[in-house]
């Protein structure tokens, strides 16, 4: 249901063309933009979780963070990188089919092979190899961090990956380094080879075909707790279990992104978001509720129930919400 005139209206579903420029987004969805800065900005986290994310630097451990989503989990890593100016955040998004290669690096053995037919190169020629190597997220991170300077890595949806994946990459962050075959057997004959980076059109020497760190990666890994990982990995973290914002949080977050016309705008819609989250059942983000105080300020003429359905639906169900 909706209130008022309807002008806030852009789309009328009439088939009469209407043009008219677009209102302003939402500070969150302006592009191009710094990424890590947008989402360091505003992000927020209790002085006791800071404290545990301190412990994972001081370790040099990788971080796992778990929590319901919009708990704020894959933002830490653009606020750590921001708070101590260690640049753009690597990212790897995790899926089932994601492979710990994925992450270190991909060779384009077909996209050799068929410009060297395009060219009459000949087949042994391995001088080029290195144009066809592109180290991955982790690789990267690894390779091209500096001496009191590491790579910030987001590990994505760790739990969506395969079983074997948290294995995979204990050896990896023990060790700090990887061996890339095709350049390894390549022994004395090409023992420096340039291969691009992740995210960038630099190059990074992989020296015998060995990539290793100088400096171990701020790696944060994130979890929304669909399953279990092994204890042999989980003792090699830094665990850090985010939890629901609570009302002055949540506040706190809404005057950060939208100022004090937002906070003014939004008591009667963070009680409606926290009866749904807490009394209801419902499973919410906190950037659901942004997006209704957005809505909100900017003349979007839908009462509860319209918002309801236009943003802040449960997580957890398709259907109807009543």
């Amino acid at each position: 249901m909706t209130t008022g005139s309807g002008e806030w209206r852009l789309y009328r579903a009439d088939r009469v063309p209407r043009p008219r420029a677009m209102p302003p987004a939402p500070p969150w969805r302006r592009f191009p933009a710094d990424d890590v800065q947008r989402h360091a900005l505003n992000y927020h986290l209790s002085e006791a979780e800071a404290d545990i994310v301190n412990a994972a630097l001081h370790l040099r451990r990788p971080l796992l963070v778990t929590g319901p989503p919009g708990t704020g989990k894959s933002s830490l890593a653009a606020s750590v990188a921001y708070e101590l100016g260690l640049g753009e955040v690597l990212r790897w998004p995790v899926n089932s089919r994601t492979a710990l290669a994925d992450g270190l690096y991909r060779y384009d053995a077909v996209g050799r092979l068929r410009d060297a037919g395009r060219t009459g190169r000949a087949g042994d020629d391995e001088s080029d190899i290195g144009s066809y190597l592109r180290l991955g997220p982790l690789g990267t991170a690894l390779a091209t961090g500096e001496p009191g300077k590491p790579r910030v890595l987001l590990v994505d949806e760790l739990d969506k990956g395969d079983a074997d994946l948290p294995n995979d990459l204990l050896v990896v962050f023990e060790e700090g380094e990887f061996e890339i075959p095709e350049l390894a057997r390549l022994g004395e004959r090409h023992a420096e080879v340039p291969v691009l980076v992740a995210g960038a059109r630099e190059r990074h020497t992989v020296r015998h075909g060995r990539v290793g760190c100088r400096e171990f990666p701020v790696i944060v890994l994130t979890s929304n707790g669909e399953r279990d990982f092994p204890p042999a990995f989980l003792r090699r973290c830094v665990r850090l279990d985010l939890k629901q914002p609570t009302q002055e949080q949540l506040e706190e977050i809404v005057r950060a992104h939208l100022g004090e016309p937002g906070l003014a705008a939004a008591e009667e819609l963070i009680a409606a978001f926290l009866d749904r989250r807490d009394s209801g059942g419902a499973v919410l983000a906190t950037d659901q509720l942004l997006n209704a105080v957005h809505l909100r300020i900017n003349g979007v003429e839908l009462d509860h129930e319209g918002l309801v359905a236009a943003v802040l639906r449960t997580l957890d169900d398709t259907g109807p919400q009543a």
